[in-house]
């Protein structure tokens, strides 16, 4: 499968990609972030866009997700001790994701919530369709954005699952990575020499590798009831519990404070996704928080140099003024430049040359032209008081009120000032968004390019993978095309060859199934390892490998029982009833994953045709080309099975003995009738085309043959063994 995750660096993140490159799928990452960060783990291809990148749809539409995950309230893209903010950006983020993925309605989309939304706690294990409590501006964030996507799962028809965990914790590897009540009770102790609690505060706590695996498990299913699951441990521990845990694994002192006494109780109901899925817990909260504990201790001087410090008086103030001090720049250069055009419009009156020459007029439009309106309006109030100073020195300023040319000066300088402050601002309004513009779409053009290159990258690898790799699909037709190169009554032997090639296992059995019969004979095997289960079995007792194989799964053994197989495959008829039975005893461990699985499907859907046919052609040889008024195949349909026995006892696929059996021809009806009660179902009886009367004893020895021999003769019947038509053992005839 093609899985997308979507979200921050972190932990959770990390493990979820080990796990599905583990299981064999291919991976694909949206970071959210344009700005590279290291400490992600190798998927198959890596996008670094933020999430209200304008080319959502087309990132979707180039990966053609089966499964994507959205770690949502894990998602480290967001800093929760800035609520007001990140709840906008969270929002803008999450309504880009859901409305490109369900223009494109490609797979499962997975996203992660969290226990916050119910703050105050109930007595009972909280269910999911409890109504939310939130008490912080995170909780309420998670509780809109699970309705949000329950709107769009329903609107849309989309398959669309949120997951809550509850109280999720992990192995912090440096201070930055710590978000959860453990780590945090550990830096309080190592930071304050204290853990401030609620007195009787019950959680119940989910360690990240045991959500991993949960998560896995809704991502691989075909089908699911419920849009909506808890996952929690169910294991109840109180705050107290857990900061006297911390403190005694301290190396020093550590005093528990309490700061409230009222009753508090947040656990998670895990009923519906236990009942569906079932749970398994790994990993036990007290050997997990004494490992977390011991790490944080041997590397104290990471954690606690990595503290938050706090500014000093200039940084603060350059954070909290700057924007004035900003502000403030231009009207200070255009105070300091009107000093010396004051001056020389001062040193220039009554001057022959320059007296008609306004330099406030100048410096009016000198500092609309380069700064605005804004400063223009500044400059020329400052040319005003400028203008006026310098006729108090002639007049009073009751007559330069008075005076009609002042006003006239006055109007002159504002309205040009304004005029072209205004054109500037204009002008520049205009560059500005045609900057922005050209902006934007040199965003999107290497956005584009960006993605262009990607598929490139996936397509040639994809074409890699098809020509060159050994498990393509082209490699694994190539090989199951050689079946057909042999006769009908030698594709099943051959087959548990073809498998053990594909599988690079050197262990394969082949079993199958009778109609409606309760027993699976052994068929072929490739070595003495892939017979361990015997000559005949009652799959039907197999417990979880028959319940895999009967609901269409691959049986994988994940608990590695030695009395089983690695995996297991089968092939139903039209009516889905088990014909043939595959086991793969030997498989290297990293082979161990679902992409191997898959493969013995595509092996198995391939051999399948070829198998059906063979099957349908014995049952044919077996019913319907017998002797006349026996149970005795003839010479034409018996021959080429004792042919196709012994070929494969040569390939080591099978072990055969054949019988030849001491009677007249005209005895033939009785000795069939005799002989047929003292075989298997697997054994088959007929004549040559000498006209003796030979068995073929399926899966046997020579050894084994010996038991089969004496019950002839208690019934009046000699026998000798024959191979390749040369008489081995010949008895003492009566």
């Amino acid at each position: 499968m093609n899985i997308l995750l979507i979200g921050g660096c972190g932990s959770l993140i990390n493990n979820l990609i080990v796990k599905f490159n583990k299981e064999g799928h291919r991976v694909f990452l949206l970071t959210g972030n344009r700005f590279k960060k290291s400490p992600y783990q190798r998927v198959f291809e890596r996008y670094d866009f933020p999430y209200d990148c304008a080319n959502m749809k087309e990132i979707f539409e180039s990966i053609n997700m089966d499964v994507t995950i959205f770690m949502g309230a894990f998602d480290t893209n967001y800093d929760w001790k800035k609520q007001d903010t990140e709840s906008v950006r969270y929002f803008s983020g999450l309504m880009n994701i859901l409305m490109s993925y369900s223009s494109r309605r490609m797979g499962r989309f997975i996203y992660l919530s969290s226990e916050d939304m119910y703050e105050a706690g109930l007595e009972y294990d909280i269910p999911e369709d409890e109504a939310s409590a939130p008490m912080t501006i995170k909780g309420m964030v998670m509780a809109q954005a699970e309705e949000i996507c329950e709107s769009y799962r329903v609107n849309r028809n989309l398959d669309l699952v949120t997951l809550r965990l509850d109280h999720l914790y992990t192995f912090p590897k440096k201070r930055s990575e710590v978000r959860d009540i453990v780590g945090q009770m550990c830096l309080q102790a190592m930071d304050e020499g204290r853990i401030t609690i609620e007195e009787d505060s019950r959680i119940s706590l989910l360690y990240e590798s045991d959500a991993v695996e949960y998560i896995f498990r809704v991502a691989r299913c075909r089908e699911h009831e419920y849009s909506l699951y808890n996952i929690t441990s169910g294991a109840e521990i109180t705050k107290k519990i857990l900061a006297d845990m911390i403190a005694s694994n301290m190396n020093f002192p550590v005093t528990i404070e309490t700061v409230s006494d009222i009753s508090s109780r947040v656990i998670l109901s895990g009923a519906r996704y236990a009942g569906e899925f079932g749970v398994q817990s790994f990993c036990p909260c007290e050997g997990v928080i004494d490992k977390i504990t011991d790490y944080i201790l041997r590397n104290s001087y990471t954690f606690l140099n990595d503290l938050d410090k706090k500014p000093t008086f200039m940084q603060t103030f350059k954070q909290k003024a700057g924007w004035f001090i900003t502000a403030l720049i231009p009207f200070l250069e255009n105070a300091i430049a009107f000093i010396p055009f004051f001056m020389l419009n001062n040193r220039m009156v009554g001057n022959q040359y320059f007296a008609k020459l306004d330099f406030y007029l100048l410096y009016v439009l000198i500092f609309a032209i380069v700064y605005g309106q804004q400063q223009a309006t500044f400059s020329a109030v400052l040319a005003v008081a400028g203008y006026v100073f310098r006729q108090a020195y002639d007049k009073s300023g009751f007559e330069v009120m008075l005076d009609t040319n002042t006003y006239v000066w006055i109007a002159q300088l504002f309205i040009l000032g304004l005029a072209v402050g205004y054109m500037r601002d204009q002008i520049s309004k205009l560059k500005k968004e045609s900057d922005n513009e050209k902006e934007y779409l040199s965003v999107q053009l290497k956005d584009i390019q960006d993605i262009n290159s990607t598929n490139v990258r996936v397509k040639d690898a994809l074409e890699t993978q098809l020509v060159n790799q050994n498990d393509s699909i082209g490699k694994i037709y190539s090989i199951t095309s050689a079946l057909n190169q042999y006769s009908q009554e030698e594709i099943l032997f051959y087959a548990a060859d073809v498998i053990s090639k594909i599988m690079k296992s050197n262990d394969v059995a082949i079993y199958t199934v009778s109609e409606g019969g309760e027993y699976a004979r052994l068929f072929s095997a490739t070595s003495r390892k892939a017979r361990e289960l015997g000559n005949s079995i009652k799959y039907k007792e197999l417990g979880e490998l028959y319940e895999e194989l009967a609901e269409g799964h691959v049986y994988i053994n994940r608990g590695l029982n030695s009395a089983l197989p690695l995996m297991a495959n089968a092939i139903t008829d039209d009516n889905g009833n088990i014909r043939t039975i595959i086991l793969v005893w030997t498989l290297a461990w990293e082979n161990m994953t679902l992409g191997q699985s898959n493969q013995l499907v595509i092996v198995t859907s391939l051999i399948k045709s070829a198998v059906i046919r063979a099957n349908r052609y014995l049952d044919a040889l077996e019913n319907e080309r017998y002797v006349e008024g026996t149970k005795i195949l003839a010479a034409e349909a018996f021959e080429p099975l004792v042919s196709a026995f012994q070929n494969a006892e040569k390939e080591g696929l099978a072990e055969c003995v054949i019988l030849r059996v001491f009677t007249n021809p005209g005895m033939y009806v009785s000795a069939g009738s005799a002989l047929h009660a003292k075989l298997r179902d697997t054994d088959l009886l007929g004549v040559m085309s000498d006209g003796s009367l030979c068995v073929i004893l399926a899966n046997t020895t020579n050894a084994d043959s010996e038991f089969v021999r004496e019950r002839f003769m208690s019934i009046g019947y000699m026998s000798e063994i024959v191979e390749d038509g040369v008489v081995c053992m010949r008895p003492d005839r009566v």
